[in-house]
């Protein structure tokens, strides 16, 4: 960690009272959280999704990773560690107080990069299951929605802080009729179609197990339609939009004002 590195926010009666620093190869500055995702994709990015800007309230700083793919990603494949450190680390040189990224998937990569790294990392969603878990009955279960369940695997898990898979319940969208023009590069789906198929997996879920407790989106296209699940289950939806706000929050922390 850098400490001569300006981290704290900077009340406007005091831009004009103190000597500031920047970090040299910096030039851009405001973002507190950076987030990898793949280089090659094609499908729409609407508001919620994690790679549309306008979902967030604050700045983001995006980095793609060079030629890193859907089937590399998915796969966990050690050979693409190297350009995921080496854009991580452009956003760290940025500014970037904390790495996400907008993939579930990324989280194969999770511990690895976060050692690697001197600012917190969080690349996948289902690094929240172990705060989820503490906030649940014993045995409560969690429902998973997610891409790809053949890419959930026990490595996966691991990589993410989750050591015991006990009651994680998954459902798998990626054979959805639209659903799948995500996985599949087709540049445009029915979006009214995806929100009735993700809708359709958890309902189902929760049929099958009424004891879930609460629910995880695995996928960074799926935070569209948190909402829509949160009011069909009436149980906690947590997605990569919970995580970034968290992530955002902790990073950059502003004072507060008001009437006492």
């Amino acid at each position: 960690m850098d400490d001569k590195r300006m981290y704290g926010y900077l009340p406007s009666q005091e831009q004009e009272s103190q000597r500031i620093h920047m970090t040299k190869g910096q030039n851009i500055a405001g973002y507190g959280i950076g987030i990898l995702h793949l280089d090659n994709v094609w499908y729409p990015m609407v508001p919620g999704n994690v790679q549309n800007a306008w979902t967030y309230k604050y700045p983001v700083r995006y980095r793609a990773v060079t030629g890193l793919d859907t089937p590399t990603l998915h796969s966990g494949a050690p050979e693409a560690f190297e350009e995921i450190l080496k854009a991580a680390k452009e956003l760290e040189r940025e500014g970037c107080r904390a790495i996400s990224s907008a993939c579930g998937f990324f989280g194969h990569f999770q511990r690895q990069l976060a050692e690697a790294m001197d600012i917190p990392v969080a690349i996948s969603s289902l690094v929240q299951i172990p705060w989820i878990r503490t906030l649940l009955k014993k045995d409560t279960k969690i429902g998973i929605l997610t891409a790809n369940a053949s890419a959930i695997t026990d490595d996966l898990y691991q990589s993410c802080g989750i050591e015991d898979t006990k009651g994680l319940i998954v459902a798998d969208l990626r054979r959805g009729e639209n659903f799948s023009a995500i996985m599949e590069d087709r540049g445009c789906f029915d979006n009214a179609g995806v929100r009735r198929e993700v809708l359709k997996a958890a309902t189902g879920l929760i049929a099958e197990h009424p004891d879930i407790g609460a629910f995880l989106l695995e996928c960074s296209d799926m935070p569209p339609y948190a909402y829509a699940i949160q009011a069909a289950v009436k149980r906690p939806v947590f997605d990569f939009i919970t995580l970034i706000n968290w992530l955002e929050n902790a990073v950059m922390q502003k004072p507060y004002d008001g009437w006492i």
